[in-house]
């Protein structure tokens, strides 16, 4: 006997109940002293940033090595899972572009976009990545093409292979894989948030898999894990970008690079970051964020036609051509012998960008309502690589032109990374005006940073609320300089170091997190896309 149709409206009432919850937002939330805070999030987490603060300035030199083993054990043991999973985070990204449900509509079919294109692509950006391209943009090719520190699949340094492999291998770190870890964190965030109705925290991507559990325990780990990797990894940005800001004073201006120049830049970061925080998304971080790209445009515009427009194409085309030739091979977590490169560098970033997934992906949810999902990835996945090959290509390829060429301080390699930059600024015309801009560009990308990080951070301890208490933001980003700062001038750069080993140690646990948020999306995209069918509405 054939099976009965079953009935849509009955179908359509049993879906709509799929994620209908009696957890009411805020409601395991305690008021003290007009703050809003979620119980036991906010408080266990405070008790353990507290913990490695004080453990970290009277033990630095223990905590460094200590933090440091584990971060070395967990790359040397779980390398082929950093690997392996970054590479399926690509795929399944990749594949939800295409299949038909990117034309689902973050927020409903409905929605329209809280932002500009323009301004959307400047947060994210900004938000992303913008602070390590300044970093690492001359450092790392030329390190590479130098063979400071290990090359990519041991390629032999100082030859036009080693230009390519040098150039393709820095895109490897800044492509795809990146933001593509970012991507399912911000989508999985702003789907179950917009689209079904739960918190803006992280446990809320994981109703499909855990129903009602998620407000429990297990809701509670999850979001102190991803409490804990931004404020250390936010912290510890904060005390390397004052070394890198002050260094780049101290050979621009001749001011002393030392303990006072770094603790001033990091307390003036935390001044701006305060009153953008206080002023919000649309008075804040949107602002600076546009400022950022302005400036960022026209400092690579200048190196472009300062240095040899042509030169510069030609680098592009390298840049571009190394990237597709090393995607697979460096992509390849078995039979590997550059361990150097492979650990020093690539399993590093990955943790590192895995860390640092919910505070950036949990930023970029927030400013992308109104967008459908193809639209986001678009933005998130393949914009991005585009606008890095070509800043990889002025910058790293006029830095490793230089030291392939003999000219100015790159020739004799990289001796102080955070001074990379400056140095190949040196060589090109009005040295001086375009080294300030990129201090002035270095604090702006740090304080946009400062100031979305602190927005995730209340967003997680206040328990998914967007609208929590101001002092509540205020206080975070007063923490963040205050942590940054006291393990400077106490611990030194061992602390830093202690509390950068911390952050990327929790990429580990934070790899699972990822996996299954990923099974955990599919789910609930399957369920909009019923219910859109349901309903007649496109999607």
């Amino acid at each position: 006997m054939s099976e009965q149709p079953q009935d849509p409206d009955k179908l359509l009432e049993e879906l709509e109940e799929v994620y209908e919850t009696d957890y009411e937002l805020g409601q395991d939330n305690v008021t003290w002293l007009g703050l809003d805070l979620h119980n036991p999030v906010f408080v266990v987490s405070a008790v353990l940033i507290l913990l490695f603060v004080i453990l970290s300035l009277i033990f630095p030199e223990q905590s460094n090595s200590m933090l440091g083993s584990t971060r070395e054990w967990i790359g040397e043991t779980f390398d082929w899972l950093f690997l392996s999973a970054a590479n399926l985070f690509v795929l399944f990204c990749l594949l939800l572009i295409v299949l038909p449900v990117g034309s689902i509509r973050l927020g409903g079919a409905d929605a329209k976009p809280n932002f500009s294109v323009m301004s959307w692509f400047a947060m994210l950006f900004a938000a992303g990545m913008g602070i390590g391209l300044m970093f690492w943009s001359v450092a790392e090719p030329v390190g590479y093409f130098t063979e400071w520190f290990g090359t990519p699949l041991n390629v032999e340094g100082f030859t036009d292979e080693s230009k390519t492999a040098a150039l393709g291998a820095t895109m490897y770190h800044w492509g795809l894989h990146p933001w593509a870890i970012y991507g399912v964190v911000a989508l999985s965030l702003a789907f179950f948030s917009y689209n079904k109705g739960l918190p803006l925290t992280i446990r809320s991507c994981f109703y499909p898999l855990l129903g009602d559990r998620v407000w429990g325990w297990m809701g509670d780990v999850i979001d102190t894990l991803a409490v804990l990797a931004t404020i250390f990894g936010l912290a510890t940005s904060l005390g390397l970008g004052a070394q890198q800001a002050a260094g780049g004073m101290d050979f621009l201006f001749g001011i002393p690079s030392g303990l006072l120049s770094q603790v001033l830049i990091i307390a003036g970061v935390t001044a701006v970051a305060l009153v953008s925080v206080i002023r919000g998304i649309e008075g804040g971080v949107k602002i600076l964020s546009n400022l950022n790209m302005v400036m960022a445009a026209l400092l690579l515009l200048f190196v472009i036609f300062a240095g040899n427009f042509m030169t510069f194409l030609g680098n592009l085309g390298q840049t571009a051509a190394g990237y597709f030739q090393y995607l697979l091979p460096l992509s390849n977590p078995v039979g590997r012998e550059d361990d150097v490169f492979y650990h020093s560098w690539t399993i590093f970033f990955w943790a590192w960008w895995i860390a640092w997934s919910p505070f950036v992906g949990m930023f970029i949810a927030r400013v992308s309502y109104g967008r459908t999902v193809r639209q986001f990835l678009i933005a998130v996945l393949l914009v991005p690589v585009a606008v890095s090959v070509t800043w990889m290509a002025a910058f790293g390829g006029s830095g490793v032109d230089q030291a392939r060429d003999g000219v100015g301080a790159l020739a004799d390699g990289i001796g102080d990374s955070s001074l990379a930059l400056f140095q190949m600024l040196q060589e090109l015309p009005m040295t001086e005006i375009t080294s300030f801009l990129a201090i002035v560009l270095v604090l702006v990308f740090f304080i946009t940073s400062s100031d979305s990080g602190s927005l995730v951070i209340d967003s997680i301890t206040s328990g998914g609320k967007t609208d929590a208490p101001t002092a509540q933001r205020v206080f975070w980003v007063i923490t963040e300089g205050a942590i940054a700062a006291v393990l400077l001038a106490v611990g030194g750069a061992a602390a830093l170091n202690a509390l950068q080993a911390g952050s990327v140690s929790t990429g580990l646990p934070f790899a699972f997190v990822l996996l299954f948020m990923c099974v955990s999306l599919i789910k609930g995209l399957h369920h909009e896309q019923q219910l859109l069918k349901l309903q007649g509405k496109p999607g």
